[in-house]
């Protein structure tokens, strides 16, 4: 593999680990992203970093200054509570 191609692998798995979607567990318990595994702890930290700031650009665009993970807990509370 080069080096442009494993940058682009990296900076693919950082991207999906970072982004909001998370399967879910029968139980109904949210899981890691399976690109979170295939990181090493540097590509962790990035990714971290990557979805800090999507959800404050998020949060931002959001009339209600809210950011995706916000509405996803939002909303499991309220089904819950019903």
């Amino acid at each position: 593999m080069t080096d442009e191609s494993e940058h682009d692998e990296r900076e693919a798995l950082i991207e999906a680990a970072a982004g909001a979607w998370r399967a879910r567990a029968p139980d109904g318990s949210v899981q890691t992203h399976p690109a979170w595994h295939d990181l090493d702890a540097d590509g962790r930290c990035d990714a971290f970093e990557v979805a800090r700031q999507m959800r404050r650009l998020e949060a931002a665009a959001d009339p209600a200054g809210l950011s995706t993970t916000a509405k996803a807990v939002l909303a499991r509370i309220q089904k819950r509570a019903r």
